[in-house]
């Protein structure tokens, strides 16, 4: 009997081959957009892991100073206390436009590296010496080969499988003599296996202070929020695909009825036809979900680069753009495909369960009443509210994405009801017995198209949410490096012996010199970089003030006040009239908040002699030089020329705009990618609705044929059909994708990432949307159309001569 029935229900796929087609592309395309979003989380998360692992970080308690480097004298009386301590120096180091970390360590004391390890144990031995003494001796990942490879400057390297693509590794005095920071060091790893008669630290250095690995801010918690912004975007677009799949299924149920009754008739339990069934779908959600997965890595691996890119450039993650099969996430795109076919096919699943013996077969008796759109319409409604109470009463990032979750859920739940007012409005007012049947046959075919518009008005929204949120940022970020980065040329020199003489010979010729100098502090909500500025009339003029009281730069250049970034602001809860601690000895007023997008930690900007008495003796080695524009690329030459300057010791300001808007492009990337497909999904969704409820329009066709509408009529009504509902739908999106983008701009970014943006909106953009989901609208509705056009008369007579 069970080979029977498992015969019967096959049989349904193997005539209806196009909705099987339909059902598999469904999952896989809803598996392929959400496990590629996960494999390119799992790589990043891998190379963080990875990347400490190689160079021991976040494994040991760490000594740092808040004033910035350590002196080498401070190591030596530490090492004489009894301290078992490893010095590390590290900085960015330039080559060829390229920034990478170079880091170097005391190879005597540090602990065991794979890659020191792994070049020990190679066919061609490293010699100790030759790491130990000068020129010294890189190690290097294969990736740098071929930009080390020309650089007469540098040491000789050695490759190492052991090291992330962008780091290179030393011995600390080769670094020293790299980074030009002879004497200095950046930290002090604290060993394991320390001596109990050790003094304590406070005897021997009592400026520097000691953290644990738990409070060391690693790349990993930098980029979580980025990664739970991708694993939303990636959910959304899993959803997405799953109204295919729920579509589909209970179109399959429908026309199943006849059958199922039969079976029961003739003595096939539910409770067998219901695990049978069951059976099947998860045989089908496996077939979708490898195909999704190939989908998947694919894509991902096309995205991999964009997102390494991005990762580097805004958090210095160390991030490998080339892709490894995990296996975790291929089974976790298994469970997805299936626990997703599952979910989406439930709710048939119950209604078969529950099906009387006797019930009438056909999608008409299938379909839900206006009862089940009430109870819907209210279920929306509930988890909007639901999702604006959440947030309200929880707050924070996860509160935010389910007020986000909520709104796009209960939106979607709403649209049959919105649609079906709407189309009730319009049918009341129209005039003509053809405009009157079109409204009414757009109204009875609506349960069968409302999954299909759910996903176009998911897809419609995310692509205007994060479509003003991207092009909000974009205009924000342009204004803001105007105002940010004043100077036309930005000089590093290699000490302050050499920056004095460049700025006297520069003193003359240019309209003013501003020195950068800053130091890091430690703070509660993380590292905290204090800058000190000099009081000049381009900060008053420039400087992107967010929020200030009125004397703002007066009571900053007085010594009197300090300024902080939004981030800071945000994360401590400070703004003007509270007050920061730089010191146990200094407190200052906060006079203003300014904009600081793109970097991840705190920062304070405070007179320049007030950094001096906090941090007395900080080198400056860092310059703004404002001059005319015309002029900048000849200057920045003659300071290369005259005082041998490498290339990237002179940036100049167009290049660092380029540079940064270059980063904002890659970073969203990945977002514009996804939401470009998910609305691809949506209009393929469309397409396979209509293609599915193609043979149940017959019967609403027939009559009005037989009236004297031609075939060529009904064709165009088709197409208008489809039309208009995407037409009514994208009008619906709108006001939802504006409210998506006011809850990223104004809720999801600030607890995010700490800083939030203002919003703008781009009617122009909203058009060009508008047409592209009509033309989307209108291929969908193509091939039912020409279906029509080409419908032998004979197939509609069949109509009247059958009993339906």
């Amino acid at each position: 009997m069970t080979r029977a029935v498992i015969q019967a229900l096959t049989s349904h796929w193997r005539v209806h081959w196009l909705q099987l087609a339909t059902l598999l592309t469904g999952i896989a395309l809803a598996t392929g957009l959400w496990s590629a979003v996960q494999a390119i989380n799992a790589e990043a998360r891998a190379s963080y892991a990875r990347a400490n692992a190689q160079l021991a970080l976040g494994q040991f308690d760490e000594l740092r100073d808040p004033s910035g480097l350590i002196p080498v004298s401070r190591y030596v009386d530490l090492r004489r206390a009894g301290w078992q301590v490893a010095a590390v120096l590290e900085g960015p180091y330039r080559i060829q436009g390229r920034t990478l970390r170079l880091m170097g360590v005391d190879m005597v004391a540090y602990p065991a590296l794979p890659a020191v390890t792994e070049a020990d144990q190679s066919t061609t031995p490293t010699e100790p010496a030759d790491m130990l003494t000068a020129p010294g001796r890189l190690l290097i990942a294969a990736e740098l080969e071929p930009l080390l490879r020309d650089q007469n400057n540098l040491p000789p390297f050695s490759i190492t499988t052991a090291l992330p693509p962008d780091v290179i590794l030393t011995d600390i005095g080769t670094a020293e003599a790299l980074l030009n920071q002879t004497g200095f060091i950046s930290r002090l790893i604290v060993l394991p296996d320390q001596p109990r008669d050790r003094p304590p630290l406070a005897e021997v250095a009592p400026e520097l202070e000691r953290a644990s690995p738990s409070s060391q801010v690693d790349t990993a918690r930098l980029t979580d929020s980025f990664h739970l912004n991708l694993s939303a975007f990636g959910l959304l677009s899993f959803a997405v695909g799953l109204f295919i799949v729920n579509g589909t299924v209970g179109l399959a149920f429908a026309q199943r009825r006849g059958m199922i009754r039969t079976l029961r008739a003739l003595g096939v339990s539910m409770r067998r036809l219901v695990f049978l069934i069951l059976t099947e779908l998860t045989g089908l959600a496996l077939i979708g979900g490898t195909l999704g997965l190939l989908l998947g890595f694919f894509l991902a691996g096309a995205l991999l680069p964009d997102v390494a890119a991005t990762l580097r450039g805004l958090y210095g993650a160390p991030v490998t753009g080339q892709l490894t099969l995990h296996p975790h996430w291929v089974f976790a795109g298994m469970a997805m495909a299936v626990c997703g076919t599952l979910f989406a096919s439930g709710h048939a699943l119950w209604r078969l369960s529950r099906m009387p013996l006797l019930a009438g077969p056909g999608v008409q008796a299938w379909q839900g009443n206006a009862g089940t759109r009430l109870v819907t319409g209210l279920l929306g409604l509930s988890l909007i509210v639901g999702g604006v109470i959440a947030y309200l009463g929880i707050g924070g990032l996860v509160a935010g994405f389910v007020l986000l979750a909520g709104l796009l859920t209960g939106a979607a739940l709403l649209l049959p009801a919105l649609l079906t007012f709407a189309l009730s409005v319009f049918g009341n007012r129209s005039r003509g017995a053809v405009a009157q049947w079109v409204w009414a046959d757009m109204r009875a075919q609506l349960p069968g198209l409302s999954l299909a518009l759910m996903a176009l008005l998911l897809a419609l929204a995310a692509n205007i949410g994060v479509g003003t949120m991207v092009s909000s940022f974009r205009l924000t970020l342009v204004g803001w490096l105007d105002q940010r980065l004043t100077s036309e040329l930005y000089l590093t020199v290699r000490d302050e012996e050499q920056g004095r003489e460049i700025t006297d010979w520069l003193r003359p010729q240019v309209d003013a010199i501003l020195p950068i100098r800053n130091m890091e502090l430690s703070h509660e909500t993380g590292p905290l970089f204090l800058y000190g500025v000099i009081d000049d009339p381009v900060y008053r003029q420039h400087w992107p003030l967010i929020s200030a009281n009125s004397t703002v730069w007066d009571d900053v250049m007085a010594g009197d006040a300090v300024l902080i970034n939004e981030q800071l602001a945000r994360r401590a809860n400070l703004w003007p009239g509270d007050t920061l601690t730089l010191s146990p000895d200094r407190t200052l007023t906060i006079a203003g908040v300014y904009s600081d997008y793109g970097n991840p930690t705190g920062q304070a900007i405070v007179s320049m002699s007030q950094l001096d008495r906090i941090a007395p003796g900080a080198e400056t080695r860092r310059f703004g030089i404002r001059l005319n524009p015309e002029r900048a690329t000849e200057m920045a030459q003659a300071l290369r020329e005259r005082f041998a300057l490498p290339r990237q010791a002179v940036v100049q300001q167009a290049a660092m705009k380029a540079q940064s808007l270059a980063v904002f492009e890659k970073t969203f990337v990945v977002t514009s990618a996804l939401s470009v497909l998910t609305l691809g999904v949506a209009g393929f969704a469309i397409l396979t609705s209509l293609l599915t409820l193609w043979t149940q329009r017959l019967p609403q066709i027939a009559p009005v044929w037989a009236l004297g509408l031609n075939r060529a009529q009904l064709a165009r009504l088709e197409l208008l059909r489809s039309v208009l509902l995407a037409a009514l739908t994208a009008c619906l999106a709108l006001p939802l994708g504006l409210i998506l983008a006011w809850v990223l701009l104004a809720v999801i970014n600030v607890q995010a990432f700490g800083w939030r943006l203002p919003m703008f909106v781009f009617p122009w953009d909203w058009l060009w949307l508008f047409l592209l989901t009509l033309l989307a609208a209108l291929v969908a509705a193509a091939l039912p159309a020409l279906r029509m056009l080409r419908l032998p008369p004979a197939d509609l007579l069949k109509v009247f001569a059958n009993e339906r």
